[in-house]
């Protein structure tokens, strides 16, 4: 059971922070989350195109019309960042050695709390919670809804004691 990301409120948006300790090198972790192959199968819409700071990736509708959204990779250092544009947020990887491992840091910068934003933490979890079982070696073969509900309403519930 992994821990809910913290929220704190800055002058003028919010910081939602998600903390995962790995028992996996730093080597491992970045090839699950920047290896296309590996990174569908705990974020499927995401592919990277270039991997580089201000580089691309595709945010892929997986809607079978071949559509997608081009997001902008706006920090990168290999095996210890990996930050780009989500929707008018960012999204940041952080990733360093522990004595055990490493430290994954999630870092979502929040414009504005929105009816979506419970929705997108939940969406992070889930797939944060995939990422740490595909290292397991556990693939899903589907995105856990139930799980997903289940932590749509703790951040909901989480959210309306920030605002």
């Amino acid at each position: 059971m992994s821990v809910l990301a913290t929220i704190e409120k800055q002058s003028n948006y919010h910081i939602a922070t998600f903390k995962r300790p790995l028992l996996y090198s730093i080597d491992a972790v970045w090839a699950a989350m920047t290896n296309n192959e590996n990174l569908q199968k705990w974020m499927s819409n995401l592919e990277i195109i270039e991997l580089r700071k201000n580089g691309k990736i595709h945010f892929n509708m997986n809607d079978g019309t071949g559509t997608f959204e081009e997001i902008t990779i706006t920090d990168y250092a290999e095996k210890e960042v990996l930050e780009f544009d989500w929707g008018t947020d960012t999204v940041r990887f952080e990733l360093s050695s522990t004595d055990d491992g490493s430290l994954l840091v999630v870092v979502e910068t929040l414009q504005e709390l929105t009816e979506h934003t419970p929705k997108d933490l939940a969406g992070w979890h889930i797939c944060l919670d995939m990422l740490t079982d595909l290292l397991n070696s556990v693939e899903h073969q589907y995105f856990p809804m139930e799980e997903w509900q289940q932590r749509f309403s703790e951040y909901k519930k989480l959210l309306n004691t920030v605002k």
